[in-house]
């Protein structure tokens, strides 16, 4: 079974020897098609909310911008194109560039699967380097390097490097081997959307060790035969949702109101024919939640 999800799969060569060459900008651009994905405030630039395929600037477009200190970053190389991208938070304003600025999650379920994942990577990376221009170490300035894939503290006594980060989040459909799994909910999610649980991974647990804990955190109750099935990038702002399938006997749930407003168990046929109304529908169509749901479902 080949299993795709949402942002995932680009395609890109990404490239790691042209990122250690300081002029790796200008050994590109003659004679090669380059693509420029602009980034304002975390939202990726489309043709419009009404046709939303991606707007990419080229290398001419973006010079302008380039000169306003977006500094560029190498995201790779995809059929004989050069991918880049510039963040443009930095102004108030969204720039005034053919297309519109969008949140991803909004256009992303019906974007090529390729080119979600390269807004994706974009987004990601425009995230991190906001949140970490300064050292963790010493606090001093840090600057952009290795096309955008590393910065470097400027403190000339400290001098660390820091690499992009995502953070590792386990999300599970726990199911009692027959025709009953576990969906919550949390009150912030529109009327009747029910998800998988998920939680972050902690210092010094292993993947099946983290699934064991949140569910048993969230819902009281314990998992075996834990098992992978697929994992899916999730910038938002900035994760690797690892998915899994995990066993439990039925029974009583004591659900955390800290992390859940409700959870229940579903039956299968009850899922399959819930019209997707107001008491009940599944997670978003662009999320590995509603994989790990429809695989399931598809078992019986």
């Amino acid at each position: 079974m080949t299993i795709r999800n949402f942002y995932s799969q680009g395609g890109l060569e990404r490239e790691e020897p042209l990122r250690r060459d300081p002029q790796w900008l200008d050994k590109i651009g003659d004679g090669e098609e380059v693509r420029v994905v602009a980034v304002w405030r975390y939202r990726n630039l489309v043709a419009s909310l009404e046709n939303p395929t991606a707007r990419y600037l080229d290398l001419q477009e973006a010079s302008v911008l380039i000169e306003q200190s977006a500094e560029p970053i190498l995201l790779g190389r995809r059929g004989g194109a050069v991918y880049l991208s510039v963040d443009l938070s930095h102004h108030e304003e969204p720039p005034r560039l053919e297309g519109e600025f969008a949140d991803l999650r909004q256009v992303g379920p019906v974007l090529e699967r390729w080119e979600g994942s390269v807004l994706a990577y974009a987004r990601g990376l425009a995230w991190w380097h906001a949140r970490h221009r300064f050292c963790g170490v010493c606090g001093h300035p840090t600057r952009m390097e290795m096309a955008g894939h590393q910065r470097r503290c400027e403190n000339p006594e400290c001098g660390a490097s820091h690499f992009p980060r995502t953070d590792p989040a386990v999300i599970m459909l726990v199911h009692d081997g027959g025709d009953r799994c576990v969906l919550g909910r949390q009150a912030a999610w529109p009327e009747g959307r029910h998800s998988t649980l998920a939680g972050f991974v902690e210092p010094g647990e292993s993947l099946e060790e983290a699934v064991a804990r949140e569910v048993f955190e969230e819902v009281g109750i314990r998992v075996r035969d834990v098992t992978y099935h697929s994992s899916q990038p999730w910038p938002f702002p900035s994760s690797i949702m690892l998915g899994f399938h995990a066993r439990a006997d039925y029974g009583p749930l004591t659900v955390d109101p800290n992390e859940l407003e409700s959870a229940q168990w579903f039956e299968r046929k009850a899922i399959l024919e819930s019209p997707g109304d107001a008491l009940f529908q599944l997670p978003r169509e662009d999320s590995i939640a509603r994989q790990l749901i429809l695989s399931w479902l598809e078992e019986a």
